[in-house]
């Protein structure tokens, strides 16, 4: 039975006792909180010790090289604008400007576009050739195309072609595979990539292309062209097409399939990627067919040696700083006179591609001298001629910036592309 004396009784000895119990609970908790702040905390400085490296060298690293690149492009474009001074500019991205001037010849004026490029300025804009179609020589596009299918902020015709089939006159090498071989020794410009740099040569072109058996070995004069002479002895691979030429009077045609010899026939021989075709006069198939087994081999010329891409054209137009046109020796007669032109060069910083108009009254076009003076009054220390006349095309920023025939310009074999990589998707893909 519980009455008031028994209430105050409880509440004097238990709420006590419950008092002092929640004290001493206070301070047991007080301590767990201090013992557990004090790990929290040492967990953090343990942290923050081994983690600060990371977190303040590597910001500061890449804050460095955002600044060292917005100084390089500051630089690249002050310099442009005082080059060009008076000329429009425009720069599509970084490393890269495009110039368009007036420049007056006897009073008569001509419409030039520029462009210079600079990677190291920006070593994400790749240089390289790119053809029309990527399965076969023998196929023409705009260069607008060209560009597109390579993502090129910049393209550019290049070599010269075999109108009717657009197969390249000259020689062409993309990613170190030789797809056609140079004719009458003509000119062409090498692009190294070496440890991220860019760098170009230009040298008269010469492949050295052997057929190699126990019999010995056998020159072959060109890989991929159509026959100029009865005495050639020619390379057919997949890259010029589904089959072979018609081998023309007293010349067969033999298939070499995995380094044996399968087949000669007079008749087109079907290619593929282990299937070459060589095509040479009935006495030179006689002596490599002794023997089944024929090794082929491909080599560029030692002072080429290490390059990525080749692309033939010509001729010179600036060799060591000078003017230096041999059109006579490269066989470049048929295009002299004032003419729309295409023209690559270089110096120690830039990369510079031209186009010239022509053929209109408000561009009369230049000469093939003309057009060397204007490579070496900006500043190249070497340069050549690209293919010009009415496949001459300068693609900028998804548009023709030239005055080309159509507004688009014809459809040619191959162009030369400047694109930009993506840094994100590079490092992404080094990762992998």
């Amino acid at each position: 039975m519980i009455n008031s004396h028994t209430s105050e009784y409880y509440h004097k000895f238990h709420g006590a006792c419950l008092v002092e119990y929640l004290s001493e609970k206070d301070k047991q908790d007080a301590r767990v909180n201090r013992i557990l702040l004090f790990f929290l905390l040492f967990a953090l400085l343990v942290f923050f010790a081994f983690s600060r490296p990371i977190f303040a060298q590597q910001p500061q690293q890449e804050n460095t090289k955002i600044v060292q690149s917005l100084s390089k492009q500051t630089e690249f474009e002050t310099r442009i604008k005082q080059k060009y001074y008076g000329a429009t500019i425009n720069f599509p991205t970084k490393g890269i400007a495009h110039i368009k001037k007036i420049k007056y010849i006897n009073s008569k004026p001509v419409k030039i576009n520029i462009v210079e490029i600079n990677t190291s300025v920006n070593p994400y804009l790749k240089v390289k050739p790119q053809t029309a179609s990527k399965q076969k020589l023998n196929s023409k596009a705009t260069v607008r195309r060209i560009a597109q299918r390579g993502n090129g902020i910049v393209a550019i015709n290049a070599g010269f072609f075999k109108p009717q089939t657009g197969v390249p006159l000259g020689a062409l090498m993309i990613d170190n595979k030789i797809l056609s071989g140079p004719i009458y020794n003509r000119v062409g410009i090498a692009i190294f990539e070496n440890e991220g740099k860019t760098s170009f040569k230009l040298d008269n072109i010469n492949f050295d292309i052997k057929a190699i058996n126990k019999g010995g070995e056998i020159k072959i004069d060109n890989i991929n062209q159509p026959r100029m002479l009865s005495t050639y002895k020619l390379l057919y691979t997949k890259a010029w097409g589904e089959f072979s030429p018609v081998a023309p009077k007293n010349c067969y045609n033999m298939l070499i399939e995995n380094e044996k010899i399968t087949k000669i026939s007079a008749n087109p021989i079907e290619l593929s990627e282990n299937k070459i075709v060589i095509q040479a006069p009935k006495e030179t198939i006689q002596a490599i067919g002794k023997y089944k087994d024929v090794k082929i081999e491909i080599n560029v010329q030692e002072s080429l040696k290490g390059a990525k891409h080749i692309i033939g054209a010509g001729p010179y137009l600036v060799k060591d700083g000078e003017i230096f046109v041999d059109y006579k020796t490269e066989k470049f007669q048929a295009i002299q006179g004032k003419n729309p032109r295409s023209a690559i060069g270089f110096n120690e910083d830039n990369l510079i591609i031209v186009t010239v108009d022509g053929r209109e009254k408000k561009s009369v076009g230049m000469t093939l001298f003309e057009l060397a003076k204007l490579m070496k009054d900006l500043d190249c220390k070497e340069a050549m001629n690209f293919d010009g006349g009415s496949s001459s095309a300068l693609y900028v920023n998804k548009k023709i910036v030239n005055s080309a025939i159509n507004k688009e310009g014809i459809a040619v074999s191959n162009a030369l592309v400047i694109s930009e990589n993506d840094p994100f998707e590079m490092k992404l893909s080094s990762l992998n």
